[in-house]
């Protein structure tokens, strides 16, 4: 069983003969206590190119010390590190293996350096005695493992306590400054060991596409989608929160990229791909579509005076939710297991190493990106204009519900291009924006009229009263028909002709 522990931490220089300053007279610091030496030694793996190395991931096996086993860590901040942690084993265990299923994919990850360090330790208190953080000064020696040197090192290491005010990592800085310690340039101790032990790092590869064209702007926003997917992953894998919902609109970005700019990009090879993107964004659908319902659903509750809940209404909402909670996460775990979602991140690998560009890439980027994005708004204005034109009623949602996604793609569109047509494409994806979060907003009432429905329905078959689901039902047609009224004044505003005129400037 894995356990996570957020890792706030400072690391700073420092030579064996580097002298600790008082720490009681950092603020806050009362006293500080000696720990003693411990003797560490960590085996940190990686793939043969280093791939957790680029991401700034780190897996390592250590022994020693009172945290003994695996460490799987993923940045969150400068400084700041979630450690995910299982028991010592000889082999990686599973539950940190799925963590790095997205990058390793049918790979193994092999041993590079080996860390054994000297940790001399000190707790720094408060006047209560409670543990405010811990200074460490290591002494440490690095040896590559993949055929590199040695090299050595003496560091100084500030680690925040649980549940204490980062500010006590700023006090103690102070004085170690003051002494004439400076922070490290290395991130972490992996990093530095790379840096020291290795060959000389190579020039990055240089991405495809002729700077300045269309292939090479529309590429670059295509592989921060790709990285998005393989970041998100262990983050789902987590349940961290909005996890599911990043890690869909990186698909859906990506499958709206290859759409709008398939004069750039061959679609024969884009459009399969597109599929199974539409696949996952699919699968991680149900998950997110169930986490909003719920959210949506728990707060109408909560809007209801007391009096208006009648019968066991938020223990049947919970009940509900907790089934279909279940079931969604399950699915979405069983499809980042898949067979078939290693080979989509293998086929987006493929596509990135040799992009199927066609005649348009070489164009300049600024004319052949505006000329899609307009495309692309032209689309969503016909889809909006036969909404409208509809009656009320099933139909009308529904064409209401296309125009959401073309919405999307339309700022999607804006978006990618931003980079090249600066604020014209800024103003116009906001705009859209605001459309397309109104047509989401009449969707949610659409979707939760539905569920609402079936809790009246189970309810009174279950002998309670509907009462309450049915005065929701009401509130939320009511939601729907007042987004209908104030779509046309909102979309006057993403339809002036002057947003699209401007990108061509």
């Amino acid at each position: 069983m894995a356990d996570t522990k957020r890792e706030i931490e400072r690391k700073y220089e420092a030579t064996p003969r580097t002298a600790l300053p008082d720490l009681t007279r950092a603020a806050g610091v009362a006293s500080v206590t000696d720990e003693g030496v411990t003797e560490l030694d960590a085996v940190y793996y990686d793939t043969p190119d280093l791939r957790l190395a680029a991401d700034a991931l780190t897996l390592r096996r250590r022994t020693g010390g009172a945290d003994a086993g695996w460490h799987l860590k993923f940045p969150v901040a400068s400084g700041i590190r979630d450690e995910i942690r299982a028991p010592l084993s000889d082999t990686l265990p599973r539950s940190l293996a799925g963590l790095l299923r997205s990058r390793v994919r049918d790979g193994e990850v092999v041993p590079v350096v080996r860390l054994r360090s000297a940790r001399d330790v000190r707790h720094l208190h408060d006047a209560d005695g409670a543990l405010l953080a811990e200074l460490s000064v290591d002494a440490v020696h690095a040896e590559r493992l993949t055929g590199g040197g040695e090299a050595a090192w003496t560091e100084i290491e500030v680690e925040l306590a649980d549940d204490t005010d980062p500010a006590i990592l700023d006090a103690v800085e102070k004085r170690l400054r003051k002494a004439g310690i400076r922070p490290s340039d290395a991130p972490s101790k992996l990093a530095r060991a790379l840096a020291e032990t290795g060959p000389e790092p190579q020039a990055p590869p240089v991405e495809p596409g002729t700077p300045g064209t269309a292939g090479a702007a529309v590429l670059a926003y295509v592989r921060a989608q790709v990285d998005a997917i393989v970041a998100h992953d262990p983050a789902v894998r987590r349940d961290l929160p909005d996890a599911v919902h990043q890690l869909r609109v990186a698909c859906r970005r990506l499958r709206s990229a290859f759409k709008t700019y398939r004069k750039v990009l061959d679609r024969e090879v884009t459009d399969p791909i597109g599929e199974e993107l539409k696949w996952l964004a699919g699968e991680l659908g149900v998950a997110r579509d169930q986490e909003v319902l719920d959210e949506r659903l728990r707060g109408r509750l909560d809007d209801l005076p007391r009096t208006l809940l009648l019968g066991p209404a938020r223990a049947r909402l919970r009940r509900r939710d907790a089934a279909h909670g279940r079931n969604a996460r399950r699915q979405v775990l069983a499809a980042l297991d898949s067979a078939r979602y290693l080979d989509l991140l293998g086929r987006l690998d493929a596509l990135l190493a040799g992009p199927p560009l066609r005649a348009d890439a070489e164009g300049a980027a600024h004319g052949v990106l505006a000329a899609a994005v307009r495309k692309d708004h032209d689309r969503l204005a016909r889809r909006i204009g036969h909404a409208v034109a509809l009656d009320p009623g099933h139909e009308r949602d529904l064409a209401l519900h296309e125009a959401r996604k073309a919405a999307k793609r339309a700022r999607y569109a804006a978006e990618a291009a931003r980079p090249t047509l600066g604020k014209p494409a800024k103003k116009l994806a906001k705009r859209v924006k605001a459309v397309q979060s109104l047509l989401g907003e009449h969707q949610d009432a659409v979707v939760a009229r539905d569920a609402l429905r079936e809790l009246a329905i189970v309810a009174h078959g279950a002998g309670e009263s509907a009462f309450t689901w049915g005065l929701l039902y009401g509130r939320e047609e009511a939601a729907a028909d007042a987004a209908e009224r104030e779509l046309p004044a909102v979309w006057a505003r993403a339809s002036a002709p002057e947003l699209t005129a401007a990108l061509t400037r």
